[in-house]
């Protein structure tokens, strides 16, 4: 029987994060070989990962990167089943590593997604890197969906407490980067549904016209008048949901569109952005 010592099991314990119980029965097991204990703790953690399926994951994170040349970015959405889990260090870092999985090799699916080699450790696939976090945490964890872009510059922003995360894609490529940032927050904040007017669907649009102008329904006013308030209307409707026509954040006044602030920062051209936040459906 080999000889493990307590310095054997604490340098085990701080290659995988795992509790000094179960790497001493796993060193216990390979004879002292390290790299052998750590294939029976991965073999251990599939197994609980298949025992806790169906667990309802209710709390999670967004986990966001944005490649080094700024061209593409990704955000997923990583679901466990505590907020203590998701808050937890281990956690956040493994749902930024997913988001880099897939800005630099996307996926179609998140079962492709699952079975691709890890970027950073090719040996391994991103299906071992969830059983491996699960092994950590004790807890069921899914990827529930994930967002890929690329444009000549990505902006990124990530609120505080990583539930919501945005990203949007830019012209030209010099654009700045803070004023990128204050447009992600916008889009957090403001839930847009389209960056410019005609990229609402139509439908949407005939809809709310339909109820505007039942609204008016037994008005007296002449015809002519009653076309201008539902014309004003829809432009107030549009005014909330477009992205470069909300009133900026960031200006207490209220009086300042997007559009403005793009122009004023050299003529910035949004041309996508995207939005995640845990729980919410699509």
């Amino acid at each position: 029987m080999a000889n493990i010592t307590a310095g054997d099991v604490k340098a085990l314990r701080e290659r995988t994060g795992l509790p000094m119980m179960d790497c001493k029965q796993a060193l216990t097991e390979a004879e002292g070989d390290a790299d052998k204990a750590i294939e029976i703790l991965r073999k251990r953690g599939a197994a609980a990962a298949e025992k806790k399926v169906g667990r309802e994951t209710a709390e999670g994170r967004i986990g966001l990167f944005v490649t080094p040349d700024r061209k593409a970015g990704a955000l997923v959405e990583l679901r466990c089943e505590t907020a203590q889990v998701a808050g937890n260090e281990v956690f956040r870092q493994a749902a930024d590593l997913l988001a880099k999985q897939v800005a630099m090799k996307d996926a179609a699916s998140v079962d492709e997604l699952l079975a691709r080699p890890q970027v950073d450790n090719p040996q391994l696939t991103v299906r071992d890197l969830i059983t491996d976090l699960v092994n950590k945490t004790r807890e069921n964890t899914v990827v529930a969906r994930f967002a890929r872009v690329t444009g000549q510059t990505v902006g990124a922003y990530q609120h505080f407490n990583g539930q919501v995360a945005v990203l949007v894609t830019a012209e030209p490529a010099s654009a700045d980067q803070s004023v990128l940032s204050d447009i992600c927050m916008q889009v957090t904040a403001m839930r847009p549904m389209a960056v410019r007017r005609e990229e609402v669907p139509a439908d949407l649009v005939a809809k709310e016209r339909e109820i505007a102008m039942a609204q008016l329904e037994g008005d007296k006013k002449p015809e002519q008048i009653k076309a201008k308030i539902v014309e004003g209307k829809i432009n107030k409707w549009y005014n909330e949901r477009v992205l470069i026509e909300q009133a900026f954040v960031k200006d207490p006044s209220g009086k300042t569109p997007v559009s403005d602030v793009l122009k004023k920062a050299g003529n910035i051209n949004i041309t996508s952005f995207v939005r995640l936040e845990v729980g919410e459906t699509e």
